[in-house]
């Protein structure tokens, strides 16, 4: 599917055509160039499921956790400084992603082999000017 975002007063209608078109998966990867956006879809998805913080990327730390309604977790992954997969595994990545609760990776190509089969793919190109296409799939 795919969706054009041409203002970000459009994010949380995005947001929720994202939620319906993931169905029941809980395991998002996001790709894109630096500054497409990523974190700050995150950071609406994120709201929506009840997240009252603010929502950072943990470009350092590898992971975030959020917590949103009723308590559900959420985990928020930036695997664009990881080394190698080995930090991945170090990290116990392979039992977040198989937890059942929210998972949203940004850089995800970098652990690809610890996914589960299904997951909900949100590729982000930058168009013109602030435009951005977001192409999903399962």
């Amino acid at each position: 599917m795919d969706f054009e975002l041409k203002q970000i007063e459009s994010l949380p209608a995005l947001a929720q055509q994202l939620f319906v078109a993931a169905g029941e998966c809980k395991i998002w990867c996001f790709n894109g160039p630096m500054g497409a956006g990523k974190t700050t879809l995150i950071a609406e998805l994120c709201k929506q499921l009840g997240v009252q913080e603010a929502v950072s990327s943990p470009t350092y730390g590898l992971v975030n956790e959020y917590r949103g309604g009723a308590q559900q977790a959420i985990f928020h992954f930036d695997f664009y400084r990881i080394q190698s997969l080995a930090e991945a595994y170090d990290m116990g990545a392979e039992d977040y992603f198989f937890s059942g609760d929210w998972c949203f990776i940004e850089w995800p190509d970098l652990v690809k082999d610890l996914l589960p089969a299904q997951v909900f793919t949100i590729n982000i190109s930058i168009l013109e000017g602030s435009t951005r296409l977001i192409r999903t799939h399962l």
